[in-house]
């Protein structure tokens, strides 16, 4: 996958903040992987992360503690640093002109922010959206794969289990399941877990972050919500159920819809290899299939095991691996600035 504005003549002043997170270091990744027209790159995190210095086209940049007083001589930021520094900062950076793209959930459901998957809705942002919403990494992989099915026939009921990594976690859920597999190939006690909430080595655990009303999690109403602002169809109805597996990287999901009128499996797989962003992988006979391993480090949404759900006339089931640190945040981010820029906003 190649940036649509790799060509660019202009150059812009770019920040990432939380640069040294998980999510961060790979928008870093994808601005020099994608050839965002970068002039100048400045990094930002907290305190602990004073003193780093991280590499971008082979010149190490010093770190910045992130600091009001900081913010200057920007034009985009993109952010991955959790909700509270995005409530406190974003603000502050679009007050100085600076288009700030965030990956937390500070924003997503606020009315006058755009929640923004660039091929689903790019209509979405203008030149006085200074705060651009990122969504979650779940909705983001399943909102790609239904957008050409919703054009063609709309999606009237979405159910989906999602068989999400430890990475969704950021770095400290990658070290937890490191942690516990080698302390149960060794024999020793498993430390406490801290990111899940029970052991995630060798295990499955049907809750990502906290219960709310009704007896669905916040990643799960995430789903819900995020879905229908994007798609901008408030009346489809989504439910969802998260899951955390022992998987370091990509999200998988297990996708049944129902359309207002019923589409062929032939129809379907037509309408998601012509989308983009979208590989068909769907031979099952063959084992074609995708897997997180395939989908690791790659900056598509897989789609396969597309057959007719057996229980609706109008009904199909799909199966959809992306990675979550990719597609799921930091390519999307990076995506959303292309998108200004290929619009004349920046």
């Amino acid at each position: 996958m190649t940036t649509r504005v790799s060509q660019a003549k202009k150059t812009y002043r770019v920040a990432v903040v939380g640069a040294t997170g998980a999510v961060g270091l790979e928008m870093i990744r994808m601005l020099e992987a994608r050839h965002f027209p970068v002039k100048t790159l400045r990094l930002f995190a907290s305190e602990r992360s004073g003193g780093r210095s991280l590499t971008f086209k082979k010149n190490q940049i010093n770190v910045e503690v992130l600091k009001p007083e900081a913010i200057s001589d920007l034009d985009v930021a993109v952010f991955s640093a959790g909700a509270t520094i995005s409530k406190h900062f974003a603000p502050l950076f679009a007050q100085r002109g600076v288009f700030v793209i965030d990956n937390s959930s500070a924003w997503r459901m606020d009315p006058d922010v755009p929640l923004v998957v660039p091929e689903v809705n790019p209509n979405s942002v203008n030149k006085n959206t200074k705060i651009i919403a990122n969504p979650n990494c779940s909705t983001i992989q399943m909102v790609v794969a239904l957008k050409p099915l919703h054009d063609a026939v709309r999606v009237k009921t979405v159910r989906v289990a999602t068989y999400q990594s430890v990475s969704g976690a950021g770095g400290k859920g990658i070290k937890e399941l490191q942690q516990q597999i080698e302390a149960l190939s060794s024999g020793k006690p498993i430390p406490p877990p801290e990111k899940t909430p029970h052991q995630i080595a060798y295990n499955v655990v049907p809750q990502i972050d906290i219960f709310v009303e009704g007896g669905y999690t916040k990643e799960e109403m995430k789903m819900v919500n995020e879905t229908k602002k994007i798609m901008g169809d408030p009346a489809i109805e989504v439910s969802a159920t998260c899951v955390r597996v022992p998987v370091f990287r990509c999200h998988s999901e297990a996708v049944w819809i129902e359309t207002e009128r019923p589409l062929s499996v032939n129809e379907a797989r037509k309408l998601l290899r012509d989308a983009s962003g979208v590989v068909v992988m769907d031979d099952p006979e063959k084992g074609v299939y995708p897997t997180p391993l395939q989908a690791s480090e790659q900056q598509f949404t897989y789609v396969g095991r597309i057959r007719k759900d057996l229980a609706s006339s109008r009904g199909l089931t799909f199966w959809i691996v992306s990675d979550n640190l990719l597609k799921g945040a930091a390519l999307n981010a990076i995506q959303v600035a292309e998108l200004l820029v290929e619009k004349g906003i920046l």
